[in-house]
């Protein structure tokens, strides 16, 4: 389970970045960082992991609860997206990138260190470590998963009511057999990723 042993051994502002959305064919690149500023009541701590092993409810729930604690300045976040305009620009790894600098440039304060779900890590301006399956070691991390999470969901759950043939409301843009054949009958609308495959393929067959 993810603690805050990472974040008290490097002591100042330590903040947790965690990204969602690089798969999908539609929608966004979604980032949050966050801040414990105070460490959160310990029933909400141990409810706090890896975003995509908790159920919805219960990640909607925890994600309700985090932003009440901001409310309260027991924590602060930020959250930011890169667009499939900018994904389709740069590649998903610099949009994603992107996404991480906007978030953490989000922060009511700069942070000391930026701790960072992953291989690598985008210049923030200041000290990053990236730490591989860090939404699983670090309760920042965690948490700022959860916030992207949710709230890229939420992004997609609204772009699907403008959208319904392609069942974003239930597979948030990811290529599945529903969202692969509303392509191949529609084509694409201006929320897909034109570089992704299949998206690229169909286009130069068309």
């Amino acid at each position: 389970m993810p603690t805050l042993r990472h974040e008290l051994r490097a002591g100042g502002i330590v903040a947790g970045v965690d990204e969602v959305g690089r798969g999908p064919l539609a929608g966004p690149v979604v980032a949050a960082a966050l801040v414990f500023i105070t460490p959160p009541p310990r029933r909400l701590a141990r409810r706090i992991d890896d975003s995509k092993v908790l159920d919805p409810d219960e990640r909607a729930e925890i994600h309700d609860r985090l932003l009440a604690l901001a409310a309260s300045r027991a924590l602060a976040f930020g959250v930011a997206a890169a667009s499939v305009r900018a994904i389709d620009r740069v590649n998903i790894l610099q949009a994603t990138f992107l996404a991480m600098r906007r978030a953490v440039a989000r922060l009511p304060m700069m942070p000391s260190l930026v701790l960072v779900d992953g291989h690598m890590t985008p210049d923030f301006g200041c000290p990053a470590r990236a730490i591989i399956g860090g939404d699983g070691e670090s309760l920042s991390i965690a948490a700022a998963s959860i916030i992207a999470k949710v709230t890229r969901d939420r992004l997609m759950e609204r772009l699907a009511v403008r959208y319904p043939a392609f069942c974003w409301h239930s597979n948030k843009g990811y290529g599945t057999p529903e969202h692969l054949q509303a392509l191949e009958e529609a084509g694409p609308t201006r929320h897909h990723r034109l570089s992704f495959s299949p998206i690229a393929q169909l286009r130069l067959s068309l």
